[in-house]
């Protein structure tokens, strides 16, 4: 017999995850994600300027960005876009409660690479699993995701096409912008990781919603679903 595992807490669960895994590969340094790495380079650059400037506040201010460009392009706005900056906003919050948490794991980048390297795996790890938990919910998803979905479904494009095209424009972002602000000798969100994590990320993400189905079944504990739709 599954067990029951009820959406919204699944999706409270997704947040966490995916927060405290961003926050373990901040702290590899091996690099952000494609999509991340835009709000890292933002945060890294900014908070020099302003201190009190958090990652988590870089993250919802760039999807709130996203929000109004999409609303632009599309030329209209849906009620589940403000849903999808609540989503953000609490991510960031999560987010810098993670970072804040991890602060006193200290990696030295050259004598703790096998700790670095663990770090590393558990974020991607953690990130997986805890999107993974988000596909399980009705909530709006993050800008992110919302972009790709809402273009798809205005254009009729494949959405697996549309993520690619997403992924690699956000890289390009993140590349100028750490030259634009850090110069060329001194990349800063974008290393080897964020390679690793273009390969791997998928297919793991297709494992841990597998591993959820086999072993839950998730249903809604409120009725809140036709808000999200």
């Amino acid at each position: 017999m599954k067990k029951i595992f009820y959406s919204e807490i699944a999706y409270l669960f997704g947040i966490f995850l995916l927060a405290l895994g961003t926050g373990f590969m901040a702290k590899a340094d091996f690099g952000m994600s494609m999509v991340v790495a835009p709000a890292y380079i933002c945060y890294v650059k900014i908070s020099q300027i302003l201190p009190f400037f958090t990652f988590g506040m870089a993250e919802y201010c760039l999807q709130l960005l996203l929000i109004i460009m999409l609303s632009l392009i599309l030329k209209k706005f849906r009620f589940m876009y403000l849903f999808s900056f609540i989503t953000a906003v609490l991510y960031g919050v999560t987010l810098d409660g993670c970072m804040n948490l991890l602060s006193r794991l200290v990696l030295d980048s050259f004598t703790s690479f096998t700790l670095r390297s663990l770090a590393f795996v558990m974020g991607i790890f953690l990130c997986t699993t805890g999107i993974a938990f988000l596909f399980r919910t009705y909530f709006a998803p993050e800008a992110y995701e919302l972009v790709v979905k809402e273009l798809a479904l205005k254009t009729g494009q494949d959405i697996g096409k549309l993520k690619i095209i997403y992924d690699m424009s956000s890289l390009a972002v993140s590349v100028f912008l750490s030259f634009a602000f850090f110069g060329w000798m001194n990349f800063v969100g974008i290393k080897a990781g964020t390679f690793i994590t273009a390969l791997v990320n998928g297919p793991m993400i297709g494992v841990m919603t597998k591993v959820l189905d086999k072993n839950f079944e998730f249903r809604d504990l409120l009725q809140w679903k036709r808000y999200f739709t």
